[in-house]
């Protein structure tokens, strides 16, 4: 019996809640006060930690930041395509779904999202190239689906690059906006409305019937 294995799955999940901890006020944090604008030792007293403790987990400033971003990016890869395959076989179920739960993650990611737009400039270039190389990959459950539909002849033949790249920004644009939408919508009415407004363009005019919940916005 391998009796150290409960005492490490502890400590793993107590390092795993400090990371969390740490990267949710780094972004809180640098949203409000901008990457040049916030201090390890800020970033400490946001987190309620030492500063000590941040340099266990990372390297530096530009480490934290790099997985602040990194962390919406790990939760597109593992959970639109477990929203995709919860959906069915529908193709158009499925695109949904897709832009659903990337709607949703940028919901529990908001100030990580906005940051994304104001300072990713700030990362090296080979933390950029990753960054964009990770979007395109996460966006390719999406735009796997928006061919299906077009093949099935239920969507309309649209540049398939431009429609997910259309509602990934619709998604960001929950972040972006925030400020102003948090007055007029919940989450559920942003993604029921732009799904409305999306899906009447690409539903082919007979198949419109079958999907009422989805036009309904």
């Amino acid at each position: 019996m391998n009796t150290g294995s409960p005492a490490e799955a502890a400590r793993s999940a107590r390092a795993e809640q400090r990371r969390h901890q740490l990267l949710t006020a780094a972004a809180r944090l640098m949203e409000r006060d901008g990457f040049h604008g916030v201090s390890m030792q800020a970033l400490a007293e946001e987190a309620s930690v030492s500063v000590g403790l941040i340099y266990r987990y990372f390297g530096g400033k530009d480490e934290v930041l790099l997985a602040v971003i990194w962390r919406v990016l790990d939760a597109f890869a593992s959970q639109v395509p477990e929203a995709i395959d919860k959906a069915g076989a529908d193709p158009v179920e499925r695109t949904a779904a897709a832009f659903a739960a990337y709607c949703t993650i940028i919901d529990e990611h908001r100030h990580a999202a906005v940051l994304t737009y104001r300072e990713s400039r700030t990362l090296s270039a080979e933390g950029r190239a990753r960054i964009k190389s990770a979007e395109v990959e996460t966006g390719r459950p999406l735009r796997a689906c928006l061919r299906e539909a077009i093949d099935e002849g239920l969507f309309r033949d649209v540049d398939v690059e431009l429609c997910s790249y259309d509602l990934l920004l619709l998604a960001h644009g929950w972040a972006l906006k925030y400020w102003y939408f948090e007055h007029s919508h919940d989450l559920e009415d942003y993604v029921r409305t732009q799904t409305a407004l999306m899906f009447g363009g690409l539903l082919r005019p007979e198949h419109r019937s079958a999907y009422p919940h989805l036009l309904a916005g």
